[in-house]
């Protein structure tokens, strides 16, 4: 059992279990989380016979860095190997006075999105919530004055996991561990719909954002098959329900594929979906899109136009600035490459 799978509460009791006060607990978060230590030997303020028996029943570190590629932009991309040798990403994204961690849920993807290089091999596991943490120490380590910002937008679907996702969500959120405001932590779906309803119950002021990617069911069940199941209408009523409930804002995620969801009929028609919709952003993609598919990205006149028509309708809406292209730093990419190489 790896420690990083307890919340500072699970980890009291398993001190109490061992006879030991709960501060202990607080000691070791710190040591872990704010420290980067994965050693219980080197937790010099805790008794030398807690730290043999904690040595003895626990990890700490199960993670192990298997590659790290720097782009010309200073993003970090890591590949991970898990216990099972499953392979994993985060990716470090530094900009202008922060730093935003992406972290992986899963191992595979069972969604297959057409653009997405992640579920090219299908569905292995979950992550559990101790591995989705470890990737997150880690990035907080390397990054220049620690993350500023974290998006679980990696390798998998989040809210397919949701119970350990929420779980990591809350743990980084503590003042006990690197103490991430909710605000600055993001979670992605492809439209899962049951876990937006979930998560509109959870009273976690964190972001939301949706991969959308097209307008109309026959487009975007090309492109998502999860469309299938969760259609574009019920898609949009789960959303408006959200942000009427928590009155936070969500993030439509539209990667703009040429001659498939960019001209200006595309973005009326997504004008036409998100009426009514008051608290949303679109951020527009125009990148990222893996070889596999056979898919091209959109130019960036048709992008603009597309921007141009929105903003025409006053929907908040932003350009993604491509990060780490020469590093094929897309979600899913370099896994799949490392592991082909």
């Amino acid at each position: 059992m790896n420690i990083n799978n307890f919340n500072l509460e699970e980890l009291e009791k398993v001190l109490r279990e061992c006879g030991q006060p709960v501060f202990r607990a607080r000691q070791i978060f710190a040591w872990v989380h704010k420290r980067k230590v994965f050693d219980f030997g080197k937790m010099s303020d805790m008794p030398s016979s807690l730290r043999e028996k904690l040595k003895n029943k626990y990890s700490i570190q199960d993670l192990s860095i298997r590659n790290i590629t720097r782009s010309r932009d200073g993003t970090q991309k890591y590949l991970f190997s898990l216990n099972d040798a499953n392979l994993i990403e985060a990716v470090n994204i530094p900009a202008a006075g922060r730093v935003t961690g992406c972290v992986s849920t899963q191992a595979g993807c069972r969604f297959a999105c057409k653009f997405c290089a992640s579920g090219i091999q299908g569905f292995v596991r979950n992550l559990e919530c101790s591995e989705i943490i470890e990737q997150i120490l880690v990035l907080d380590r390397d990054a220049s004055g620690g993350l500023t910002n974290l998006v679980f937008m990696g390798t998998g679907e989040p809210l397919d996991n949701y119970d350990n996702v929420i779980k990591a969500a809350r743990i980084i959120n503590s003042q006990y561990s690197i103490n991430l405001g909710a605000r600055k932590i993001t979670i992605s779906t492809s439209g899962v719909i049951a876990g937006i309803e979930r998560l509109s119950n959870e009273g976690l002021q964190i972001e939301l954002s949706v991969s959308l990617h097209a307008a109309d069911d026959r487009t975007r069940s090309s492109l998502m098959p999860i469309n299938k199941v969760y259609p574009l209408s019920d898609l949009i009523k789960a959303c408006r329900k959200y942000t009427e409930k928590t009155n936070r804002q969500i993030t439509f995620e539209y990667i703009l594929i040429k001659g498939i969801n960019s001209t200006l009929q595309d973005a009326l028609n997504l004008v036409k979906v998100l009426k009514g919709l008051s608290t949303i952003k679109v951020n527009l993609i125009v990148s990222n899109i893996v070889e596999e598919s056979g898919l091209e990205p959109a130019g960036l006149k048709d992008a603009a136009a597309f921007k141009g028509c929105l903003i025409k309708h006053g929907i908040n809406v932003t350009l993604r600035k491509p990060r780490g292209q020469d590093i094929d730093a897309a979600c899913g990419q370099l896994r799949l490459r490392y592991g082909e190489g």
